[in-house]
């Protein structure tokens, strides 16, 4: 009879294991962790929410979305990138199933240092393979790829575009980052590119948020007649007080992208920055499912964009050219 009961206690407790609520069982369901490590900032006034929210289409586009079937651990350097070793040995600790790195090379040179095993998307403006990041754009192999879209390489073609915009400039100033290792190869570019079109070139660097006033003070004594703004994620980050600090100065500036024109910058030649996000939600929705990095060629741009603000023009007393106008991809009234 103790037998008996037994087995109807039995089947009495899978029954009720039977009923329970679906959404309890579901709970114990584990989502796939991506690690999103970006250089920059996260707070509102920075290009993050924008940028993450064209990384999410993409991974939207392979079918994740977060919250649902996929988790995302965010890892900001806040434009510290000395910070960015420890905060991608955390993603690993962690162990994601795929690291993002974004917002330049100082992170995805340290996703590579931290991890050899683990899948890695880079966003980047610099050449990868100069970097040491990958081996080759069509092969990338081990555990590395990402998306290259080479706004660094175009330092040359935005002093000769400024050259044209204004053709009596004695002296043009360039703003970079030398904690960014893609600064030096296009500082390199630049000065070869102004030596031939003998075009004297002053050089300012800035790597924290204390530098700009500085530089621009040193601008205004120098009294350079342009402005150019290299490739960086602290840049990015602080395109409007760039912006604002240029039209204080009374200084025509030409910007790597259309963030910073959008705020008020005169122009910009480069490519989209929302459009790349995208493309490495759409990588990394890939990796997720299995696909190897070393498959995944890393994608270049296919076209360059050049954005006119006639607004902020007209403020400086600047004539854009005609073949400027015909030429741009989207103009700013």
């Amino acid at each position: 009879m103790a037998i008996e009961i037994g087995r109807r206690e039995f089947i009495a407790a899978l029954g009720g294991a039977a009923a329970w609520p679906f959404g309890a069982r579901g709970q114990q369901a584990v989502l796939p962790v991506i690690g999103f490590l970006n250089s920059g900032s996260s707070n509102s006034s920075s290009a993050a929410p924008q940028n993450t929210a064209a990384f999410r289409r993409g991974l939207n586009e392979g079918g994740y979305v977060e919250g649902k079937n996929v988790a995302i651990e965010y890892r900001w350097a806040e434009n510290r990138y000395d910070r960015l070793p420890e905060l991608a040995a955390d993603l690993v600790r962690h162990r994601v199933a795929v690291i993002v790195a974004t917002g330049g090379p100082p992170a995805g040179l340290a996703a590579k240092a931290a991890t050899a095993t683990i899948p890695i998307v880079f966003l980047m403006g610099a050449d990868p393979v100069k970097l040491g990041l990958v081996t080759s754009f069509n092969r990338p192999e081990a555990n590395v790829t990402g998306v290259s879209f080479l706004i660094a390489t175009l330092g040359p073609k935005r002093l000769e575009l400024m050259r044209e915009l204004v053709p009596r400039s004695g002296l043009i100033a360039l703003i970079m980052n030398p904690n960014n290792p893609a600064s030096q190869a296009e500082l390199v570019d630049v000065q070869t590119a102004a030596t031939a079109l003998a075009q004297n070139l002053l050089v300012l660097k800035i790597a924290t948020e204390h530098d700009f006033e500085p530089a621009f003070a040193t601008l205004a004594e120098k009294r350079a007649d342009a402005l150019l703004i290299s490739s960086d994620g602290l840049f990015t980050d602080r395109r409007a007080q760039i912006v604002e600090m240029a039209a204080r100065n009374a200084i025509p500036a030409l910007y790597p992208l259309r963030e910073f024109v959008d705020v008020g910058g005169l122009l910009s030649y480069g490519t989209s920055l929302t459009d790349a996000y995208r493309q490495v939600g759409v990588y990394t929705a890939q990796m997720l499912k299995g696909a190897k990095p070393a498959d995944l060629p890393v994608i270049q741009p296919t076209k360059f964009e050049l954005v006119i603000n006639l607004k902020t023009a007209r403020t400086l007393g600047i004539e854009i050219p005609s073949k400027f106008l015909v030429a741009a991809a989207d103009i700013i009234e």
